[in-house]
């Protein structure tokens, strides 16, 4: 016994040893990751001098082994060491959000690890058996990791049963998404955004517990249709914009959870479910730019953010579809919604070029439609009976299933039916004088079940269908004659007929009230002169008297609005546009195609056409109320918003036109166009040109502005090359230039402040970056993202910034077209170098505000030298005299036919009055007819003008007096 205890005993000791060896093993083997670790980062944290790597910052330990390192923004550079996966108690790795680059190392077999976050960084490659053995993850990170070699998501990935997040955007992954969701039961945020999937989505979706499901951006697009979403409950939000997704929307009315679903920019068919409308929690909505048909959806009833542009709805505007087009919607709805039909069956008139359809050419009534040998798929609609002129249907051919609704047997006018070669089952029904052709259907004439609704997601009344949804007695062939249902349907067409009629009127009445038809063109003449606001001074005076001449003898076509906005009818602008010939496109951009047009006496106007869908969720009644201000908003430096037109999906603009085109033009192509590049005395005075009219935008104009998208592409040049801003008509209205403005994405990459790309919040301080970035842009003659640099130098701003340190630096950044052999050069080109940098700081309070670019850039611009002696005081305006006597004064000498009167607008402007800081500010005497409107007018023809105090008397001084 004793012998066998002492046995025991060494055995005892031998395990303690044994285990204690292990133990001090293992803390060796951290040591060396550890050190590895150190080494290989740069630079490495500065706490990181001791051995004693569980004091290091970010690292946390137990029992001397590492559980968590926590590094994330900490702008390390460097790699990591391929030794990691020996940290075996290792919980938590956060890398996230600095420049470390390299391959990634395997992190097979950490058994504990359960939170892993790589996300914003640069690395190269990912092993393939990166996730073997990881059975306690839980989430995962690795978006925006641009550079990654090409991926798939691997089948090892399935042992991590626990897995909750996994998000892996703009990562550069290729593939299919993998069938294997059944493994995930906790699965909840699925993020694969900005990769280049392909294929459908997989069937193990169904059931899951996803609520955040973003797929949105794969370069060639995810197939097939979103038929698994029906039971996918707990989605939340679902992203699936800019895909190839096909087929109907399905009914989501289980996804009770749903806020936000983006589906714009598929190929999806069909009518839009009722199912949608009632979703408790639906907040935001896009179904833009796809093929879908029946009447336009309304959702703002219920508050819901949604855009439906660009669609093939029947109507431009919400409305029931003619009775003959909701039948065959019905009928396509059956089979599917077949891409087929979605192109070709648009607008509200099925004997207007739909493919497969015929009509009698004097009731436009449908006689014929021939699906014969479409390899369509699906059900006999019951709707079909609701075309009563209906003498041939032809379905042969086809895989047609289910069985031949009865009521068909009621169409009164039927002559010949085949619907020979099909896989059709059920009774056969009993038609008279006609020719029924119904061979090669080997189950006709017997009962087959297919459940409740017929063949799997073929349900002819289906809301996603687009079946009859008629009582289901109805399709198994109710008694009710062939004559009866055409008297119900000639009743109800001429119901319709006297309802119409009567709205026609009254509508007709109104508007004729309203507007006041312009029956007589000489009358037109003084309304247009009238309505547009200051046109005069843009060498547009008698221009849309000239358009509205032109519209071919209907004068009624065009209506002049209160606020001096024009609606012009879509066929004078494609008459002077020459039906928008690809001889007179002036460019294309995000927002649609500019063309050139020409009026009868020569002026010429630029014409910008658009989809609906770029207005984003702007209903008409926003649109036409956004136009109204900014066809009164004038200043030199932006173009100038003359009128606009609505025809159905599209929204065209009419500017003035520039006639040097685009700033970009003159900067980046001037070698192609065969012009000289322009001079430094040009670039500095075209920055201050820009900086006026974005600060005019922001703190003057009776509205705030933000214009989102400044770039060179969106300046433009006169025959001066003085420049003028466009574009801003579809600038965010900000509420006060201070708030800040929760908005979706719109801009360019490489002029996106850092915030507005990483949060999308906007205020004015992305427009003073995208500015900053044009400046340096003007400086270097480069791009501001530049694919054919090495990537140090791809993005302008990072590279300009680190250039900024040195002046021998900048000598060589400067474009080398540029004369810089001048010391007031140089000195100049410094000055704008420095405004750049303040401008692209990295955080908005950094940036300075326009007022103080102009003011930096205003005397670096060669000052204009009057000609007369006694003008050298300013135009010899004495800034103590009254407004309206400077006015007129600056009238006289400008012999400008532009009249100020000072009572059109008595009512105090609304905007935020601003403090003055100018040491030099006059009180200006004034007169009570005078307002902050009447300041703002003479602002946007001569300069700046300080609003100090609003009311009576209204404090204002005059800054840059007349300068430029």
């Amino acid at each position: 016994m004793a012998h066998g205890d002492a046995n025991h005993h060494h055995h005892h000791h031998l395990f303690i040893s044994t285990l204690f060896l292990l133990l001090s093993f293992s803390g060796a083997d951290d040591t060396t990751v550890m050190s590895d670790l150190r080494t290989s980062l740069s630079p490495s944290p500065s706490t990181w001098k001791t051995d004693d790597f569980c004091t290091w910052d970010g690292i946390k330990c137990d029992n001397n082994q590492v559980t968590a390192i926590n590094l994330a923004t900490r702008s390390l550079t460097g790699k990591l060491p391929p030794t990691l996966n020996h940290l075996s108690q290792l919980k938590t790795l956060s890398l996230q959000r600095n420049s470390l680059s390299g391959d990634l190392p395997t992190l097979a077999n950490l058994t504990l690890l359960e939170q892993v976050f790589l996300d914003s960084n640069n690395f190269t490659s990912i092993p393939p058996d990166f996730f073997l053995g990881l059975t306690n993850l839980q989430t995962f990170t690795i978006s925006d990791n641009s550079d990654l070699a090409p991926w798939t998501l691997p089948n090892d990935l399935t042992g991590s049963t626990n897995l909750v997040t996994f998000q892996a955007s703009n990562a550069n992954i290729m593939g299919s998404i993998p069938d294997v969701f059944d493994s995930f039961p906790s699965l909840q945020s699925l993020r694969l955004s900005y990769n280049n999937l392909t294929g459908s989505l997989p069937k193990t979706f169904s059931g899951s517990q996803i609520q955040n499901l973003w797929l949105n951006n794969q370069k060639l697009g995810l197939s097939g249709t979103l038929d698994v979403l029906s039971s996918m409950t707990q989605l939340a939000q679902v992203w699936l914009q800019a895909n190839a997704f096909t087929g109907p929307i399905p009914d989501l009315s289980k996804c009770q959870d749903l806020f936000d679903l983006q589906l714009r920019d598929n190929q999806f068919t069909g009518m839009v479910p009722p199912s949608l409308f009632s979703l408790p929690k639906l907040a935001n909505i896009t179904l833009r730019n796809n093929k879908l048909q029946g009447p336009m959806p309304v959702f703002q009833q219920n508050g819901i953010e949604s855009d439906v542009s660009s669609n093939s709805f029947c109507l431009p505007k919400p409305g029931a579809c003619d009775p003959q087009v909701t039948a065959l919607l019905q009928v396509a709805g059956a089979i599917g919604f077949p891409m087929a039909l979605a192109e070709s069956w648009q607008g509200n008139d099925a004997c207007q070029d739909w493919s497969f359809v015929s009509c009698d050419s004097s009731e436009k009534n449908v006689t014929t439609v021939n699906f014969a040998n479409r390899k369509f798929s699906g059900t006999i609609s019951p709707a079909f009976a609701n075309l009563t002129s209906l003498r041939s249907l032809s379905l042969n051919e086809n895989n047609l299933v289910g069985s031949i609704p009865k009521i068909l047997t009621s169409l009164p006018n039927l002559q010949i039916f085949d619907v020979s070669n099909n896989n059709l089952s059920g009774p056969i029904p009993e038609f008279k004088n006609v020719r029924f052709s119904h061979d090669g259907n080997p189950l006709l004439g017997q009962d087959v079940p297919t459940g409740p609704n017929g063949p799997p997601g073929s349900d002819p009344g289906s809301p996603g269908s687009g079946g009859s949804g008629s009582p289901p007695g109805k399709s198994k062939g109710s008694p009710v004659s062939g004559g009866m249902i055409a008297g119900i349907v000639i009743g109800v067409l001429v119901f319709l007929g006297i309802v119409l009629f009567v709205f026609y009127k009254c509508c007709a009445k109104k508007r004729h009230e309203k507007f006041g038809r312009v029956e007589n063109p000489e009358i037109g003449k003084e309304l247009m002169k009238a309505s547009v606001v200051g046109s005069s001074s843009n060498g547009y005076g008698g221009g849309f008297s000239e358009l509205q001449s032109q519209s071919s003898g209907d004068h009624s076509e065009m209506h002049v609005f209160e606020g001096g906005n024009v609606v012009i009818s879509i066929q004078v602008l494609r008459q002077v546009t020459d039906n928008f010939s690809p001889n007179n496109v002036l460019g294309r951009g995000g927002f649609g195609v500019v063309y050139k047009g020409e009026l009868h006496d020569g002026t010429k106007i630029a014409v910008k056409r658009m989809e609906s869908g770029v207005m984003g969720t702007k209903g008409l009644n926003e649109f036409q109320a956004e136009i109204a201000v900014l066809t009164k908003v004038r200043h030199r430096h932006l173009v100038a918003l003359l009128g606009y037109c609505i025809n159905g999906n599209e929204r065209l603009l009419v500017y003035e036109y520039m006639p040097q085109g685009t700033l970009s033009q003159h900067l980046f192509e001037w070698s192609d166009h065969k012009t000289p590049s322009l001079s430094w005395k040009q670039r500095v005075s075209i920055a201050l040109d820009v900086a006026r009219g974005v600060e005019y935008l922001h703190s003057l104009a009776q509205q705030s502005f933000i214009h989102r998208d400044l770039k060179p592409s969106n300046i433009l040049l006169g025959d001066d090359m003085r420049a003028k801003v466009a574009d801003f008509g579809l600038v965010k209205n900000a509420p006060d230039g201070k708030y800040s403005v929760e908005t979706r994405l719109a801009g360019t990459f490489g002029y996106l402040a850092p915030e507005y790309a990483a949060t999308g919040r906007v205020t004015t301080k992305v427009d003073v970056y995208a500015f900053g970035v044009v400046l340096m842009e003007l400086i270097t003659g480069r791009k501001a993202l530049d694919e054919t640099m090495p990537d140090e130098r791809c993005h302008l701003v990072t590279w300009f910034r680190r250039v900024l340190i040195s002046k021998e630096n900048m000598l060589k950044a400067i474009d080398q077209t540029l004369e810089t052999e001048d010391e007031e050069t140089l000195d100049s080109i410094s000055k704008v170098a420095e405004l750049a940098g303040h401008c692209t700081a990295r955080e908005p309070f950094q940036r300075p505000d326009m007022g103080h670019a102009v003011n930096v850039l205003g005397p670096l611009v060669e000052q204009w030298k009057p000609s007369r002696p006694e003008e050298e005081d300013g135009y010899g305006i004495d800034l103590h005299m009254s407004l309206p006597q400077a006015l007129q004064r600056w009238q006289a000498d400008e012999g400008t036919s532009r009249t100020f009167d000072m009572s059109f607008n008595q009512t105090q402007s609304s905007i935020p009055s601003k403090p003055s800081g100018f040491a030099d500010s006059s009180n200006l005497s004034h007169t009570s007819s005078v307002t902050v409107d009447a300041i703002r007018e003479v602002d946007a023809i001569h300069g700046r003008v300080e609003i100090i105090k609003e009311g009576d008397p209204v404090k204002a001084v005059f800054i840059d007096r007349m300068s430029g």
